[in-house]
């Protein structure tokens, strides 16, 4: 158990301590916004471009990851989608609701949580590459889908504007262009000279630390008060619904003849799973007016995964071909 807290532990204890310095005053909470466009815009693009153009293509872009992680998220979409609706119906709230709850429920903090756990687990490079392909699933597929059901849900009929809207954004999204230029870069075979190859490593050695005091710092001030049925279940398909749905679709891959053998991709597409959703959950729940929903829920399931992903990693830990 103390190999697996040696894992979580420095995860959390730096989440804790971005609590601690802003609830202390020391920060802002508006100075986490400043950290967070740091990591957004400058260490997790060139976190990806380091990790993506330095590799084959093939190796980069693995199709069986891609479409486990993919459908992981679809099923789970699915699911939370008709659980929620049922509970909204019987409570007589509105559907958007359930879009809201749903979107908790599937999209992780990839960027923030999910590499710097997968950094520790797994090391930098499959980790790198795993957060590329994380980005490519949840700005393609995910996001985009569950937007436009929320627009759908609101009646406004204008899914195909949600649409462009996120091919546009996508086009302007930092990380993105990271992930592009290092593709790009693997296809062509081109390498930066020295001097950039070190710049851009530094910058991207900065991202773990700092994203993880950042999600610490703005949970500052968020409160759970008169919501906490509802955030237990977020949480619950979060957190535990997302992982098995992972598994199952590793299992549905093996049934049919393509496992995911690697198993350092194996366990990275599990915990990328199992972290909590992403820490622009509250905006996007705006829209639909349920942004204290979301905030509180992001505040019970990152506080909650410090217990769930380490009794993932226990787990995974006694299973042979897994982490060891």
């Amino acid at each position: 158990m103390l190999d697996i807290l040696s894992i979580t532990g420095p995860i959390y204890i730096a989440i804790a301590l971005g609590w601690l310095a802003t609830r202390a005053g020391l920060f802002e909470r508006a100075d986490m916004r400043v950290l967070g466009r740091f990591v957004l815009y400058v260490a997790l693009p060139a976190l990806l471009f380091d990790a993506v153009s330095k590799r084959h293509v093939a190796d980069i872009l693995d199709w069986r990851y891609l479409l486990v992680y993919a459908l992981s998220g679809l099923a789970t979409m699915g699911l939370a989608l008709l659980w929620f609706r049922r509970v909204a119906r019987h409570a007589g709230q509105g559907p958007q609701l359930a879009v809201v709850q749903s979107m908790g429920a599937v999209c992780p903090n990839s960027g923030f949580v999910g590499y710097p756990i997968n950094l520790l687990v797994l090391g930098g490079g499959a980790a790198g590459v795993i957060l590329g392909m994380n980005m490519l699933v949840e700005n393609l597929l995910w996001i985009p889908l569950l937007l436009a059901l929320l627009d759908a849900a609101a009646g406004g009929g204008h899914w195909r504007q949600v649409l462009r809207g996120v091919a546009v954004g996508l086009l302007r999204n930092p990380l993105v262009i990271g992930l592009v230029a290092g593709l790009a870069a693997a296809l062509l075979g081109l390498r930066l000279p020295a001097a950039g190859e070190r710049t851009v490593t530094l910058f991207a050695q900065s991202s773990a630390a700092v994203s993880l005091f950042v999600i610490g710092g703005s949970l500052v001030g968020l409160e759970i008060r008169g919501l906490r049925a509802q955030v237990a279940q977020i949480a619950a398909c979060k957190l535990i619904l997302h992982p098995l749905m992972a598994l199952a679709a590793l299992g549905l891959l093996a049934l049919l003849g393509a496992p995911l053998e690697d198993p350092k991709l194996r366990t990275g597409v599990v915990l990328a799973t199992a972290c909590p959703m992403f820490g622009i959950y509250p905006i996007l729940a705006q829209k639909a007016g349920q942004e204290g929903l979301a905030a509180a829920a992001l505040l019970g399931t990152t506080v909650a995964s410090f217990f769930s992903i380490s009794a993932l990693l226990l787990v995974l830990r006694g299973l042979p071909g897994w982490l060891g």
